[in-house]
């Protein structure tokens, strides 16, 4: 059988920075020459970074994107990397398409390309285009129409991009009906809680439907609210694993392939779904026999607690540090919500980069104040306190506030300085609230909402805890010290803007808020199955009108990592303006 040493780089890119992204591709090809790659792949869109969103419909963004890949293979080539065939995914326009009504204006397209020899010698346009949760490629894409097959030393290489594997049909049957003895897929597929192993059952089931050993190349990095964890997966046409990649690193997965050898008589014209087979041949001849030194690796799996923190540690430092910020700015109330978010901002930019700011009122607790400090000295973030009372007592000297009015203004007074100390300092200010929180309105408008970022925004309360206790285990194993307070996890957590005040007395336990809350914002189940899944119908009825009445806060709110399938963002899209209310 013909060998293939095939190099597949899980890397990072960055949306819009075109000449970056195209210097990173050229660096990590010079990498996988020098491991003695015969074929190189990067991920969906890497030229451009992933989503491009609206500026899809740029027609000078989708030039500059076509130029750069031009301009690439020319690089490619003088750098002496001109034989060794790239794969790679881009923004393209279909030079086809006519405007039409219910077309994307200019007709872009979420592209890959083979560039070897100087030359763009194979495009090819996504097939299948995704259009639920966090996607919307009808609005920005035409599809692609034809099987890209790529002749590599005696090897029919089959293309696809990322969606192609998720839905069925397509380019997965017509692999097989082509004859491809591999399947090459380069991906940018957001991060979710156990989407890995959707993710490996998925590699494994369409091997085998490809009748070819599958190559699912992924992405790493962060943006805007997405995460990619990389795990990219070499699976053979059995289904068995060859490789798979770690997760939320960038590397380079290199692995020598045995293949069936392409047909001289390999299928021509139109296959599954109406794709036409576009072939083009690099080389016949198989290489010779050679020692085959690149036999692929298995990473341990991240169990779930330490994914999901990664995921956070990974969204927050893209988001930071790929819109040219250094430091970030944090309200510590000595509660578990900003200690978590302090824990995760000094993994991402480290201690020295978090400023904490404690901002107590007549009401805070002595140990919130201890708490706070505690934190501070267990990681080494910087610490000031600067109490609010006198701008307090001045706000209340001049309005006699009462109840809720007067608890926001203690809030508010704290976002104020926030936004005063960023604005002086130039850190970023990051958001402290939860998902549990934002769900049911537990939050104040331009108060604890303020903030440029919401690293845990889409984690339930319940699993901040979780986090929490599972952080400070990993720092024990590693023979560190636990970045969070015992005391921060353990007392009754409280807004403190009243005396005693605890959440309880508004919320229910949250256990219960956050199993009704998944049942109901993850998976948009009604009342009435809600309370069949064994919830009281009163307490039922009274979370999901909070829910409902909130949307206006949560529209407010400042972006933050996704981690469910369905985070308060794109992923879930309701009217402020709403007469339906869930009932029983």
């Amino acid at each position: 059988m013909p060998q293939l040493r095939l190099a597949l780089n899980q890397i990072d890119s960055r949306v819009g920075d075109i000449a970056g992204n195209a210097d990173s591709v050229l660096r990590w090809t010079r990498h996988s020459a020098e491991q003695g790659a015969h074929l190189v792949a990067f991920p969906e869109m890497v030229l451009t970074g992933y989503p491009v969103e609206d500026l899809a419909l740029r027609s000078s963004f989708v030039e500059a994107s076509r130029a750069a890949l031009r301009s690439l293979a020319t690089r490619l080539a003088d750098e002496g990397f001109g034989e060794l065939p790239v794969v790679l995914g881009y923004l393209d326009r279909s030079e086809s398409d006519l405007p039409k009504f219910g077309r994307p204006a200019g007709s872009p397209r979420n592209a890959g390309a083979v560039l070897h020899g100087g030359e763009v010698i194979l495009t090819y346009a996504k097939h299948h285009l995704p259009n639920y949760g966090v996607f919307d490629e009808f609005r920005y894409f035409v599809p692609g129409d034809t099987m890209p097959v790529l002749r590599v030393h005696g090897v029919d290489v089959a293309l696809a991009i990322c969606e192609d594997l998720w839905q069925d049909g397509g380019r997965v049957p017509a692999a097989r009906s082509a004859k491809a003895g591999l399947l090459l897929s380069v991906n940018a597929s957001p991060f979710e809680r156990d989407k890995d192993d959707t993710r490996l059952e998925l590699v494994r089931k369409r091997a085998q439907e490809a009748g070819c050993t599958t190559a699912y190349l992924a992405m790493v990095g962060g943006q805007d609210e997405l995460v990619f964890d990389g795990d990219s997966i070499v699976v053979d046409r059995n289904g068995e694993v060859i490789a798979r990649a770690p997760q939320f690193t960038e590397g380079c997965v290199v692995l020598d392939l045995d293949l069936p050898a392409a047909l001289a008589d390999a299928p021509t014209g139109v296959v599954d779904d109406g794709l036409r087979i576009d072939r083009v041949v690099l080389s016949e001849e198989p290489l010779p026999a050679y020692e085959a030194e690149q036999t692929g690796a298995y990473a341990e799996r991240l169990d779930d607690d330490e994914e999901m923190y990664s995921a956070l540690v990974v969204g927050l430092r893209a988001y930071v540090t790929k819109n040219g910020f250094r430091s970030v700015l944090i309200g510590l109330s000595g509660g578990i919500d900003s200690a978590l978010v302090a824990a995760l901002a000094c993994d991402a930019v480290g201690a020295e980069n978090v400023y904490g700011v404690a901002m107590p009122s007549k009401y805070s607790s002595d140990h919130s104040i201890g708490d706070a400090a505690d934190l501070a000295e267990r990681t080494g973030l910087n610490l000031r306190t600067v109490p609010i009372s006198p701008m307090f007592d001045a706000y209340m000297g001049s309005l006699d506030l009462t109840g809720l009015a007067e608890e926001n203004l203690q809030s508010r007074l704290r976002g104020t300085m926030l936004m005063a100390i960023s604005n002086q300092e130039g850190h970023i200010v990051l958001a402290p609230g939860n998902k549990s929180e934002l769900a049911v309105g537990y939050s104040t408008l331009y108060g604890d909402s303020v903030g440029a970022y919401g690293p845990i925004k889409d984690v339930y309360k319940t699993s901040v805890f979780r986090l929490a206790k599972w952080r400070n285990r990993a720092a024990v194993e590693r023979g560190q010290t636990p970045p969070i307070p015992e005391n921060s996890i353990t007392k009754p957590p409280s807004a403190e803007l009243r005396p005693g005040q605890i959440d309880t007395d508004s919320l229910p336990d949250y256990p219960v808020l956050d199993a009704i809350l998944e049942l109901y914002v993850d998976r948009d189940s009604g009342a009435d199955a809600i309370v069949a899944a064994g919830y009281d119908a009163e307490l039922v009825t009274r979370v999901l009108r909070m829910v409902d009445t909130a949307e206006y806060k949560r529209r407010q709110y400042p972006p933050g990592t996704k981690i469910s399938p369905k985070g308060f963002g794109k992923d879930r899209r309701l009217p402020i303006t709403n007469g339906w209310r869930e009932s029983v």
